[in-house]
């Protein structure tokens, strides 16, 4: 008998000598079904290779970027609206043929006669002209203007006359008196703008990095799950196949060893399962990171994480000041602010001045007709009185001021709802390295727990229902070390999108903005 038990304690040792030198065998995956010459290159990524590979080379980031552009050429357009605007008009030339009357009068009968010739022209012009706007919302003008008139009768052949019109200088300015300064609000409103678009192109990057992490911990649960699941397998074979011996025996039951099959076979279940999660996992890495199929990727799952702990008034700060969700509800206001000015404007009296001053001369000659010039004013105030509208000036200015109403209280509410957020995700942010602390303890206790009741197996001193109980415990805490990392940094990143600040450096978190629209 002892001999017996001799020999089975013997047969087991190295049945889980084999299983574990097969889990310890890495393989690698160098050609794909049905190509040839299949080259697949693997590459061992870490968490911070993953997010700068997002950062550069996905579709998300040039997205971001594509966005950041638009806000970025609506700001330099805005700026360029105080710079004064050159430019050159002309008309080359310009037809026009027509059949003229002119009347004449019979110096004997004094009757009206009523000849018709057939007379064409052919205009050139063209000029310059600087307009500037002005910070009151009206424009004023600069330009000079030369213009020449060919008059024919009949045909080309016919030439009756050449003249020149110059207008050596036209000043001219156009105001409105009572209306809306749309240069005044522009003041306003753009800054805002430009600067939500700049902390938007920071928030759009931050999401790059939450989709990172999250599709970079997808795959390592995946890998892990899958290590663990080969590793199940190999075991779960060799408690098979001793289940079997000790069966032979009489040692346990034909229970037991039904057991011990079933357990086999969802070893193998769990593992083909496993490794179509795992390839769809790496699939949608790869995809995001911008690799093609022939890469292969291994995760590096990180050991331990940084000692940090936030400050809730301090993170409230930052995001107050940051975040582009605030910035736009500013703008929010002020444009609901402008849109009531504009249906109270559009309601009332108007008026526009139009002032103009120049100097002009006629002849026949070029150089004549910019001799001795004369002058030219236009004086113009053009009044709209609204004298009956059927309510609607009124209706449209209170539904500028109930919207304004509403934009207010959609901010404020939106401004408290927002702070709440972020003393939630503080609070659950902080908790997170303690829960990773507690993840890694049950890590180590689970694999000890595991490895004490592998020895007892062996040695018949537990069922194979208390080793299996062990190492599923094992499977789940081995996981839930992942799962806390995930957590962690998840939690991380939300909290430094939010307040757009790098917690870890210590540093707000920027870009070359200039340089992402070269």
């Amino acid at each position: 008998m002892k001999s017996k038990a001799a020999i089975l304690l013997f047969f087991t040792a190295g049945l889980f000598f084999t299983a574990a030198t097969l889990s310890a065998q890495q393989t690698e995956t160098t050609a794909r079904p049905g190509s040839a010459g299949y080259i697949q290159h693997t590459y061992d990524l870490t968490l911070d290779d993953v997010l700068h590979l997002a950062a550069t080379q996905s579709n998300e980031a040039l997205r971001a970027r594509n966005t950041f552009q638009v806000g970025y050429w609506e700001y330099r357009s805005y700026k360029a609206n105080f710079l004064p605007n050159l430019m050159f008009t002309s008309q080359l030339p310009e037809f026009s043929r027509r059949i003229v009357d002119v009347p004449s009068i019979d110096p004997v009968t004094g009757e009206v006669r009523h000849d018709y010739s057939s007379e064409f022209y052919n205009v050139f012009s063209g000029g310059l002209m600087i307009r500037q706007n002005l910070p009151t919302g009206g424009t004023v003008s600069v330009s000079s203007t030369l213009q020449r008139t060919d008059r024919f009768s009949g045909s080309f052949n016919n030439h009756q006359s050449t003249e020149y019109l110059s207008t050596a200088l036209n000043v001219r300015l156009s105001q409105s008196i009572f209306g809306v300064n749309e240069m005044k609000w522009d003041r306003k409103i753009s800054p805002l703008k430009y600067e939500e678009a700049k902390r938007n192109y920071i928030k759009n990057m931050e999401n790059v990095n939450q989709r990172a992490i999250q599709l970079f911990f997808n795959m390592a649960i995946a890998q892990q799950r899958l290590t663990i699941a080969e590793f199940n397998h190999a075991n779960n074979d060799t408690l098979y196949n001793i289940a079997s011996g000790r069966f032979e025996l009489g040692t346990i039951g034909e229970n037991d060893l039904l057991q011990s099959e079933l357990a086999y076979q969802n070893a193998l279940k769990t593992l083909n399962e496993n490794r179509l999660n795992l390839e769809n996992a790496e699939n949608r890495l790869r995809s995001y990171l911008g690799f093609t199929e022939r890469v292969k990727i291994n995760i590096v799952i990180p050991q331990d994480i940084p000692q940090v702990l936030l400050d809730i008034e301090q993170v409230l700060q930052l995001s107050f000041e940051n975040n582009p969700e605030l910035i736009s509800y500013q703008r929010q206001l002020i444009e609901a602010q402008k849109n009531v000015a504009q249906q109270k404007a559009n309601r009332g009296f108007q008026a526009n001045l139009n002032v103009a001053f120049g100097l002009n001369q006629q002849a026949t000659g070029l150089f004549e007709s910019y001799k001795d010039p004369r002058d030219m004013q236009t004086v113009s105030i053009g009044l709209t009185v609204p004298i009956l509208d059927w309510g609607r000036g009124k209706g449209m200015v209170k539904m500028a001021q109930s919207n304004q109403e509403l934009v207010e209280r959609q901010v404020e509410q939106s401004r408290q709802d927002f702070e709440q957020d972020i003393i939630l995700n503080v609070r659950q942010f902080n908790m997170q390295g303690q829960q990773f602390l507690i993840a890694a303890k049950a890590d180590t206790i689970a694999q000890k727990r595991y490895d004490v009741a592998k020895q007892r197996y062996l040695i018949d001193k537990i069922t194979v229902t208390d080793m299996n109980n062990a190492q599923l415990d094992r499977d789940e805490a081995r996981v839930g070390y992942v799962q806390a990392l995930f957590n962690y940094w998840r939690y991380y990143y939300e909290l430094r999108a939010l307040a757009q600040y790098d917690f870890i450096e210590r540093k707000h978190l920027g870009a070359d903005y200039e340089a992402l629209v070269d």
